[in-house]
């Protein structure tokens, strides 16, 4: 699978299928690799990239800090995961892509959106990642990551990252950096040697710009309510997918489509052939 060098950070990607090309981000929080379109959640049942593959070149992706991907040790914005999905484009010669986000991807594919509307031709939001519960959980997250390194210390932070394969999502202690710090040594050794008050103001920072508000996070609802970007929005339905989360966009993007159907009834035949029902109608 190739590699990348995107803003100096190392990123793993693939391309596959044929015709115009969608951006995919992918779910997972933290732990945003490309295999989660196919193996992660409800996702592994609904087989979007095979269904779009015939009619679509899909652009796959480790986000920055996930799977295979670098990362940098320094607050983390949408912004920055936004230019990493520039410098994908760039790197492929994509003027325009479809763009692609589930569940916490649908930020990102938002911010790209209205940082670069020309890029996009349209962008669909599957189950977008919201909601008080959902800022809760983050903030509770970050906070027992950083209880971990002040009673054990960075180093450790290291050793448990590369005794153990979960990830931020699953298990608080490793941190936001844990994919670089099993996959980079130079990387590892650099993290330990950090000094812990400025770590903990880098991560503080992070927590606080990427989960401030009890609804999508990401971009500002002002950005959104002047878009010209079609959507397509559909909801989830849980603690971290509300269901007002996907209301909110639909309240705020002036040019969406709404499926206003239940996650039951989003299954493997209904949900592809919806997107690109959708897909097809701003090829142009």
């Amino acid at each position: 699978m190739p590699f990348a060098e995107l803003d100096g950070i190392r990123t793993r990607y693939e391309t596959v299928g044929q015709g115009p090309a969608l951006l995919m981000f992918s779910p997972g929080g933290f732990d945003s690799g490309l295999e989660n379109w196919t193996g992660f959640g409800r996702y592994r049942e609904l087989g979007f990239v095979d269904a779009f593959a015939p009619h679509y070149t899909c652009v796959v992706f480790d986000r920055r800090e996930a799977a295979q991907s670098g990362g940098r040790v320094e607050r983390l914005t949408w912004e920055k995961y936004v230019r990493q999905a520039l410098g994908l484009l760039d790197h492929l010669g994509i003027g325009s892509a479809h763009t692609m986000g589930g569940c916490v991807g649908c930020s990102t594919a938002a911010a790209l959106a209205v940082e670069a509307p020309a890029r996009v031709r349209s962008m669909v939001l599957f189950s977008p990642a919201g909601g008080p519960r959902y800022r809760m959980a983050q903030h509770r997250r970050f906070v027992r990551h950083l209880a971990f390194v002040a009673e054990q210390g960075l180093g450790a932070v290291v050793e448990l990252a590369r005794a153990t394969t979960a990830g931020f999502g699953k298990d608080p202690r490793v941190g936001p950096w844990a994919a670089p710090l099993r996959t980079d040594e130079a990387f590892a050794a650099a993290y330990a040697a950090l000094d812990p008050v400025r770590y903990d103001l880098i991560v503080t920072g992070s927590v606080r710009g990427l989960f401030d508000r009890d609804t999508v996070p990401g971009v500002e609802p002002e950005d959104l309510m002047t878009l010209g970007v079609p959507a397509l929005i559909v909801p989830g339905q849980d603690a971290s997918h509300a269901p007002s989360a996907a209301r909110y966009l639909q309240e705020c993007l002036p040019v969406h489509e709404y499926w206003d159907v239940p996650v039951a009834e989003q299954t493997a035949e209904t949900a592809p052939a919806r997107i690109l029902e959708f897909l097809r109608a701003h090829d142009g």
